[in-house]
């Protein structure tokens, strides 16, 4: 197999008889076996788009593909069958239809796109063949639509952002390592122009792209001012180059007068150092050549952003107009005056609600006398037969407890012990009894005469 380096093989490739099945060919009728025919079809379909998308690529033909899909000296049968049934579901395209549809005069670039005999393929389709032509190139459109939003994010994040305008050539450098060659690259930017994101144009033999710019829904056509531009942003370019040329042939020159120098030859050292000066001179002399470039294309730029403002200025102006459009001092101050009159009628309702309802004299009279009544009759002197409460503190004073109590006896105790004795010895036989005798109160007990 002569690419198999560059694709990516499923696992089962390596399998002979599962790959002895999937090189066959289709049987003619799909429905003697409906399950084996779609596995097939899914398999190569499958496969052909991993096929492209590892060579970067979104164009194939039934050539490439066989040599592409080569195992063990064969080449698939069925391949033909498969390119037909994915241009059927709209999977592929004809390149050459490809490029008719966008309506961008794509054949006055001279690009070389159609590569074998395009007609012939277009009168072919026309007329109902379904052979599928060895060189006959289609395009995936899933992956040319793939790479074109690729390209323009490429695009956008690159030096060349700032430029509407883009050479043919600097776009094949920008995207190298996006589109594996200048057809890949062609497609996408057809692509691009179907969705109105490029405009592509020949100007003095030179192939040229301008881009929409960020933040604009569609590109513009090529103008006679972005064609100024260009020509200035080219020749800010080439003057660079040859400014930077320049300094380093004036370095060569400064480094070979120091080495005759060494070498004793003053003479030639010194022819050395005038042409030094004279590169260095053209080199200023270009050098304020490209600062009046630069400073041309800062002005080009301004003006575009002032006109930008200005712009902007025009729509806020037309939708302040519109927004004001029934508005007038008059009519405000009518406002003003309703407002304030509306709060001065809401205070005074307010002020009359909080001041409250009065009522007249004579009735306030009556009412004070009915009060008092009615207080003179809730203080009556006893209330369901009870004794009335005493008015006095109820709590007794030290001096009356002192004068309750019985007088200290002021004469000696004449008991004896065995008196005492007989009393303790009573005591206990009523205790044991379970009958408590009364005590003998202390003034009998103190007092022997009673």
């Amino acid at each position: 197999m002569s690419n198999s380096a560059e694709i990516t093989l499923p696992l089962e490739w390596d399998d002979d008889e599962r790959m002895n099945f999937m090189f066959s060919d289709f049987k003619e009728n799909r429905d003697v076996n409906t399950t084996d025919w779609d596995s097939k079809m899914d398999f190569w379909t499958a496969l052909i788009v991993k096929s492209c998308q590892d060579r970067r690529t979104v164009c194939v033909n039934l050539q490439e593909l066989n040599k592409i899909f080569k195992r063990k000296e064969k080449s698939p049968l069925g391949l033909a069958t498969v390119i037909q049934s994915m241009a059927t579901c709209g999977k592929i395209q004809r390149e050459s239809e490809f490029a008719a549809n966008v309506d961008c005069g794509w054949l006055s670039w001279g690009v070389g796109l159609l590569l074998v005999k395009p007609l012939k393929w277009t009168f072919s389709a026309l007329l109902g063949s379904s052979r599928v032509h060895l060189e006959e190139s289609f395009v995936i459109i899933e992956l040319v639509k793939e790479k074109a939003a690729e390209l323009l994010r490429v695009y956008r994040r690159s030096e060349f952002s700032s430029c509407s305008i883009v050479s043919f050539q600097d776009l094949c450098t920008l995207s190298a390592n996006i589109c594996a060659d200048e057809s890949t690259l062609c497609m996408a930017l057809l692509q691009l122009q179907r969705d109105k994101q490029v405009m592509v144009s020949l100007h003095e033999g030179e192939k040229i792209v301008k881009f929409c710019l960020s933040g604009q829904d569609r590109v513009s056509a090529v103008s006679d001012v972005d064609i100024g531009i260009y020509q200035l942003q080219r020749s800010e370019k080439l003057l660079g180059e040859r400014v930077e040329k320049l300094g380093l042939e004036a370095d060569k020159c400064k480094e070979e007068a120091r080495i005759l120098l060494r070498e004793g030859k003053k003479s030639q050292a010194l022819r050395c150092l005038r042409g030094r000066k004279r590169v260095e001179k053209r080199a200023d002399n270009l050098f304020a050549k490209l600062e009046s470039i630069r400073e041309i294309l800062d002005r080009i730029a301004q003006s575009q952003s002032d006109k930008m403002v200005m712009q902007a200025y025009q729509a806020g102006v037309a939708a302040l107009r519109l927004s004001l459009k029934d508005v007038t001092v008059e009519r405000a101050e009518s406002l003003v005056d309703q407002i304030q009159e509306l709060c001065d009628t809401q205070d005074e309702v307010n002020q009359t609600i909080s001041s409250g309802v009065t009522i007249a004299d004579e009735d306030m009279d009556e009412l004070e006398e009915e009060l008092k009544s009615l207080l003179n009759d809730s203080k009556p002197d006893s209330v369901s037969g009870l004794p009335t409460v005493p008015a006095t503190n109820l709590q007794p004073s030290a001096e009356s407890i002192l004068s309750s109590l019985p007088d200290v006896p002021q004469r000696p105790l004449n008991i004896s012990t065995e008196e005492l004795e007989e009393e303790l010895n009573q005591l206990t036989l009523t205790d044991s009894g379970f009958q408590q005798k009364k005590l003998t109160s202390p003034a009998k007990i103190l007092d022997p005469a009673q």
